[in-house]
């Protein structure tokens, strides 16, 4: 399979279908993915705005994926940790490099990196906090 960029919303539907069924398979990853998504189909719509307006500025997505990861750590005991973002971005790399190559590519390496550094430290201070009230 040649690599192409990506540049449109069915681009990015494939890096997202692709990489999230190797999630999903995933021994890690896949038992909390798949133990708190109900409507992988819904999922995976609401999974390709957030990414087509990250990349696209396609303007698709106006939820709060930070809120969403604080919750479901609070559902899994609060056992998210470093592991399951280095497994998270590892996928995430091999799926691009597999399909994609160009600049649109590499941004959205750089901006997987950051949100996981972003939402695995604010995870960690959710806690923090939780603790602080209890």
């Amino acid at each position: 399979m040649s690599k192409k960029e990506i540049e449109s919303r069915e681009d990015v539907s494939l890096l997202v279908n692709t990489f999230y069924s190797k999630v999903r398979k995933d021994a890690l990853l896949g038992p909390i993915f798949n133990g708190i998504i109900d409507d992988w189909e819904t999922h995976l719509e609401l999974l390709t705005d957030f990414w087509e307006t990250n990349l696209l500025y396609a303007r698709k997505y106006y939820g709060n994926p930070l809120h969403a990861h604080i919750e479901v750590d609070k559902k899994v005991g609060g056992t998210i940790n470093e592991l399951h973002f280095g497994t998270w971005i590892n996928l995430w790399l091999e799926t691009i490099n597999e399909l994609f190559e160009g600049e649109t590519a590499q941004i959205a390496i750089n901006r997987a990196r950051n949100m996981g550094t972003f939402i695995h430290l604010n995870i960690f201070n959710a806690r923090n906090q939780e603790v602080k009230k209890g």
